[in-house]
């Protein structure tokens, strides 16, 4: 999310952005690693925070495509009220509740999609939380338990995953992270070491499961109408972030199916996103200044 305004001195970047488009692909922010379209009917899709927010609308879009998808959440009731509403519909869905940050259950999840599904091929790592609200009025318990839940998480689940995917029709991993994870955000400290963690796992195992054929995807969504904001760990930032103006996550859920559809390595979703990673690649120093001048008139 964008802490600071257009600007005189974003004009003078825009102009230089126009030139530096000569140079190089400024629009390299969605690279295919193939031709190859992913068939979404009868893809056996793993999706955790799927009880809320872009993790819902994954698992109901997903489902109206024709795949067969496992929803985890660590919310019982809601997840089972989702699955039943979809099977209503006629689709094929199961609920696993369980908490991704206990390694006793990752494992347990993952045999009860496999005994279900006899395997899965995709696996969606959406999961996630927050804190808004600068460092030093944080805890390292609140560091460690975003770092918990929005990288170990799926990393180890991708770790214990990898066997099953190896077996899976087109398999893949597609992470979901955030502007946050490829620009640093004020007030937003705890989340953006999370998802840059997730971002740099992302490209190193993108080269490693090639051996695998696993393919790695990585979705960068800006501001978002998520859950995210009324289940943050911390709630003090003084900047007004609005909320209500972010994408749609039903919006965000379509991007990542088309993502795995035609296999996109990466994904940068929300104008403020591209606007800010744009600006971030070729005048860094200028987004520090802005950032920086935010904060003092802040506080």
């Amino acid at each position: 999310m964008i802490l600071f305004q257009k600007d005189s001195s974003f004009e003078v970047a825009s102009i230089n952005l126009v030139k530096m488009r000569r140079i190089g692909n400024l629009n390299g922010i969605e690279k295919k690693v193939g031709l190859t379209m992913r068939d979404l009917r009868g893809l056996r899709v793993l999706i955790t925070g799927a009880s809320g927010g872009i993790g819902r609308c994954i698992a109901e879009q997903a489902t109206r495509a024709g795949a067969r998808v496992a929803l985890v959440a660590r919310s019982a009731n809601t997840l089972e009220a989702i699955v039943a509403e979809l099977k209503r519909e006629g689709h094929d869905a199961l609920a696993v509740p369980a908490d991704v940050t206990v390694p006793a259950e990752r494992q347990r999840l993952l045999d009860t999609v496999v005994d279900h599904f006899d395997g899965f091929d995709v696996l969606i790592n959406n999961a996630g939380i927050g804190s808004w609200g600068h460092f030093t009025g944080g805890s390292e318990e609140i560091l460690r338990q975003i770092m918990e839940v929005n990288f170990f998480a799926a990393a180890e689940l991708t770790r214990l995953a990898v066997p099953i995917l190896t077996r899976g029709r087109q398999p893949a991993v597609v992470n979901v992270s955030s502007m946050c994870g490829r620009r640093g955000m004020p007030a937003w400290t705890e989340y953006s070491a999370s998802k840059f963690a997730l971002c740099g796992l992302t490209e190193a195992l993108r080269g490693e499961f090639a051996r695998f054929d696993i393919d790695v995807l990585l979705v960068v969504p800006g501001l978002t109408r998520s859950d995210l904001n009324r289940h943050l760990l911390r709630s003090e930032g003084r900047y007004p972030i609005p909320y209500e103006k972010g994408m749609p996550p039903v919006d965000v859920a379509t991007a990542v199916l088309e993502a795995l559809r035609h296999n996109r390595t990466e994904t940068v979703l929300g104008n403020d996103a591209r606007w800010m990673l744009r600006v971030n690649r070729f005048l860094p120093r200028l987004v520090d200044r802005l950032l920086a001048r935010r904060v003092r008139h802040l506080y």
